[in-house]
């Protein structure tokens, strides 16, 4: 199966390279592409990969009905329409440590730049001045640094912060205190309260409704006097009038912006006119080795989600281990199991899925929440018209049609790597169960109050019968004659001569015809076909 891709904003060549490797892949590589004309060619393709120049909007997506991946290479994907592509079930993959060191080192730069005046002392001397006496600067030494954001880049600023003999401290709820920890960097509890602290301030978050303005002008005010502000993330984590009153008011005594509101920056913009303001045009990232590092990282995930379905490098797809390989055992377990207790309860009369509860062995628990969405898209098969219902949509489908999901804590599983899921419908539930061993093929191991032990695949027949003589070799017969072949059949019991439950993993297809001839057969009470749409 060949896969067609659309490469843009000029993604550095080590990048490309792994992706025309690849035999199957047709790459077209053009120059960053009007709004309009990209509209009209994007239903070609499976994948989209570009930087910041090319807008991925939500009229973009949905016109790429065959669009599988979008990939970003860089860190941000403020120019992406986030919640359209979860929806429409598109992974979308940023490159997130390749620009680590650039935007670290660059930190260094702009403060070092600015503390020592070297803007206007390289200004000053080409202009023919010898200012020396009007240029004595600071050092940063022994001076406290606040970094708001400890993740790859905050991490890899508080790193290099020690060997420049800073005090560093950090401000993020979102990171454990072991990491604080290892890092040697002092935690605090508040945004406010490393305002107070800090000499400098750095901001290292991604822009998100949570970050958007959070260091305004009363944040502003919390700041020593005479502290440095920095902002090399994204624009509009700080706020840029109340960065400009509070330069002019001499209460903070320089700041260094890389990155804007809007960009390119407007020609008469109120920022250009600040002292002690140095400014730069979004230079994070650009290096050669920066932008190396982005392309190969964001080529590597693309090409793996759309020929392995690899999607540990989706920003879209959360609560995944780092091995994503060795998950897809247990996701198809998940899924499959899910699809079995749907048609089940469908089967028994139940009406729409309302809630899905899931359950895990040990080895499995860190990967509960990618696990339920593998159920939550089990149990939506064929209940919804989706083209690309999977793991990155699911969640949100079925939230949106009222699907209550949970994780079920405690309890003793009977397998390490052991799923069960509880699929509820209205006034019914059944509780569904299978084991993702790594060493054979997903097993479905038990539907309601019966034990079994079937493999997973192509299709399964689930019959409820009378414990007598003779049932199972009158359904064998049944499916022999509609040529039908077996592959397992496993026939459970809770007490003789009462009700039993049989799961048929069959090669050939039972239709519509063939379960009227098994409801048919004396003793056969019930008959569930199961298809595995994702075999």
């Amino acid at each position: 199966m060949s896969h067609r891709l659309l490469v843009t904003d000029e993604i550095d060549p080590d990048g490309l390279a792994l992706l025309r490797a690849v035999p199957s892949f047709i790459v077209d590589e053009v120059p960053t592409l009007p709004a309009d004309e990209l509209l009209r060619r994007i239903d070609d393709y499976d994948a989209i990969i570009g930087r910041s120049a090319t807008r991925i909007s939500e009229p973009l997506l949905r016109a790429g009905t065959k669009l599988r991946v979008v990939g970003r290479a860089g860190v941000g994907v403020d120019n992406i329409a986030m919640d359209a592509a979860t929806e429409l079930g598109i992974a979308v993959i940023n490159a997130p440590a390749g620009n680590t060191v650039a935007v670290a080192e660059l930190f260094f730069g702009v403060i070092i730049g600015l503390l020592r005046h070297v803007p206007r002392a390289q200004q000053s001397m080409h202009e023919g001045r010898w200012e020396r006496s009007a240029l004595m600067g600071s050092e940063i030494r022994g001076k406290v640094l606040g970094i708001v954001g400890l993740g790859r880049i905050g991490s890899a600023v508080a790193t290099r912060a020690r060997a420049f003999g800073l005090d560093v401290i950090a401000y993020d709820p979102y990171i454990p205190e072991e990491r604080f920890v290892a890092m040697q960097v002092r935690r605090m509890a508040t945004l406010d309260g490393l305002l107070a602290e800090s000499q400098f301030c750095s901001v290292h978050v991604p822009l998100t409704d949570e970050t958007r303005g959070m260091i305004g002008a009363a944040e502003l005010a919390k700041l020593r006097r005479g502290a440095v502000v920095a902002n090399l993330a994204r624009g509009g984590i700080v706020e840029e009038a109340a960065l400009v009153s509070a330069l002019r008011a001499g209460h903070l005594a320089g700041a260094a912006i890389d990155a804007f509101d809007k960009e390119p920056l407007a020609g008469e913009h109120a920022l250009r006119n600040v002292p002690n303001l140095l400014l730069t045009p979004h230079l994070g990232a650009s290096t050669v080795e920066a932008q190396r590092n982005v392309a190969v990282d964001v080529c590597e995930a693309v090409r793996d989600a759309l020929l392995e379905g690899e999607l540990s490098r989706s920003i879209n797809v959360s609560g995944g281990p780092d091995d994503w390989r060795a998950l897809q055992p247990a996701l198809l377990v998940a899924r499959r199991i899910a699809s079995v207790a749907r048609a089940r309860l469908a089967d028994r009369g139940a009406r729409a899925v309302d809630g899905i509860t899931l359950k895990t062995g040990p080895e499995l628990v860190a990967s509960r929440r990618v696990l339920l969405a593998a159920a939550a898209a089990g149990a939506l098969e064929g209940a919804v018209e989706h083209d690309r219902l999977n793991l990155i949509n699911a969640r949100a489908i079925a939230a949106a049609r009222g699907i209550e999901l949970s994780v079920a804590e405690g309890g003793d599983a009977p397998h390490p790597r052991a799923i069960e899921v509880r699929v509820h419908a209205g006034s019914e539930q059944l509780r569904v169960g299978g084991v993702a061993s790594g060493d054979g093929p997903p097993r479905l191991t038990r539907i309601g109050p019966y034990h079994v032990d079937v493999a997973m695949k192509g299709q399964l027949v689930v019959l409820t019968n009378k414990d007598v003589p003779g049932v199972i070799g009158r359904v064998g017969t049944a499916l022999g004659n509609a040529n039908v072949n077996i592959a397992e059949y496993h026939q459970a019991r809770l007490a003789q001569g009462g009700e039993a439950l049989a799961v048929i993993a069959v090669d050939g297809n039972v239709g519509h015809a063939v379960r009227e001839v098994l409801l048919a057969l004396p003793d056969v009470w019930s008959a569930t076909v199961v298809q595995f749409r994702d075999a």
